[in-house]
């Protein structure tokens, strides 16, 4: 099965005046969306793996097939001087191909001395499916800040129940199976340490790396001390915190941070911690909001990457502890705020707190029970398989 990603049309329209760097966590999709999906809207297409000893060959020595139109190079960040290299070929040849440039880790983040390859390309995030896009719709409206979400009224529950039980990565979505599922987990796990970090990291101790990505997945959600995680894991806090960001680089997790404001006495800076794959987490409520943030992050990213608005996904809590799970800004201006409950209908009073403080235009309740969909007092409770619809 191969479906139509939802990032599709916009790449194809980015690559007539630039290179297009995708990046995303381990089998998310990458590599087939740029072989299968984005080559096939072109005649002649040639792919390229650092990891196999021929490609590296060719990439070095340039060898490519003149009739081609389209290049693409994968896990290309891996090559110490992949980004002079990349540089000078698209300054060269860039009238003769388009180029794409995938991998596992942040292209924009991991380049090597050299130049800036500034003005040359756009970056993407290729993100584990959403609702909308294992339902097959596709969005083709401009997103407009600060509007109300438009949601489908199709019954998306099934698609709903598949993506909470076996979250979005391509591969144990399609198999829907359990025991699938926990071979995959430790098999992505196991390449995600020993080969992907371990290419491009220095880690002296990957084994405690290792154990602090098994504890990680039991923080989701709540406020992230790195002083406790050092506690368990008797270790100093350069080193976890160093290992924290190497597993955002690689996008294992993401953190958000709190919206900031002194009218509502908020924290300054402890962020909460999600991971991309939230078929990790055995606690119903906490994979719940997990699954929420990782459809609000991708939404986020969306309006970054391509809309090019700054665009933020960060969580609302002040000093008496009054906390809404989620907030989307606009350059800092609240747009709407998200509180995800499991069967809860009766409205979060911390909704109301910030929503009045803040003069938040939009304010959700999403509970994962289905048929629910009623507003009271301007704050809309709606169903997760409802609401998930009017994102990307």
């Amino acid at each position: 099965m191969i479906k139509e990603r939802y990032l599709t049309n916009f790449i194809l329209e980015d690559l007539k005046d630039k290179m297009v760097f995708i990046g995303g966590p381990r089998q998310v999709g990458k590599t087939t969306f740029a072989k299968s999906l984005i080559s096939s809207h072109f005649t002649n297409t040639e792919y390229f793996n650092w990891d196999f000893r021929e490609d590296r060959l060719k990439i070095i020595n340039m060898n490519f097939n003149e009739d081609n139109e389209l290049l693409i190079f994968d896990e290309l960040h891996k090559y110490k001087n992949w980004k002079n290299y990349i540089k000078g070929l698209y300054d060269k040849l860039k009238d003769n191909y388009k180029f794409i440039v995938t991998g596992s880790a942040r292209l924009d983040l991991y380049r090597r001395g050299g130049d800036s390859l500034q003005g040359r390309y756009h970056y993407w995030r290729l993100f584990p499916f959403s609702l909308l896009e294992l339902s097959g719709i596709i969005h083709e409206k401009e997103i407009k800040p600060f509007n109300k979400l438009i949601f489908n009224n199709t019954d998306n529950s099934e698609y709903f129940n598949i993506l909470s039980n076996f979250g979005g990565f391509p591969e144990p979505l399609l198999k829907q199976n359990k025991r699938t599922l926990r071979r995959w987990h430790y098999e992505k796990l196991e390449r995600l340490f020993r080969e992907d970090i371990r290419d491009i990291e220095n880690i002296r101790d990957i084994n405690s790396m290792k154990i602090l990505s098994d504890i990680l997945p039991f923080k989701v959600g709540s406020l992230l001390s790195i002083n406790s995680l050092c506690n368990e894991l008797e270790l100093g806090y350069k080193a976890v915190s160093n290992w924290l960001i190497i597993l955002e680089n690689f996008y294992y997790i993401f953190r958000i941070y709190p919206y900031t404001s002194k009218i509502i006495r908020s924290l300054k800076k402890e962020p909460k911690l999600y991971l991309w794959d939230w078929s990790e987490i055995e606690d119903e409520a906490i994979r719940f909001e997990n699954m929420i943030a990782m459809h609000l992050y991708k939404f986020v990213s969306f309006l970054k990457d391509y809309e090019g608005y700054k665009a933020e996904l960060l969580y609302l809590r002040n000093v008496d502890k009054k906390e809404v799970d989620f907030i989307i800004t606009i350059n800092h201006k609240p747009w709407f705020s998200v509180e995800a409950k499991l069967n809860k209908t009766n409205i979060s009073s911390n909704i109301h707190y910030f929503k009045d403080r803040l003069n938040i235009p939009f304010n959700y309740q999403v509970i994962k029970k289905n048929d629910i969909d009623y507003t009271n007092d301007d704050v809309r409770v709606i169903s997760a398989n409802k609401f998930l619809s009017g994102l990307i």
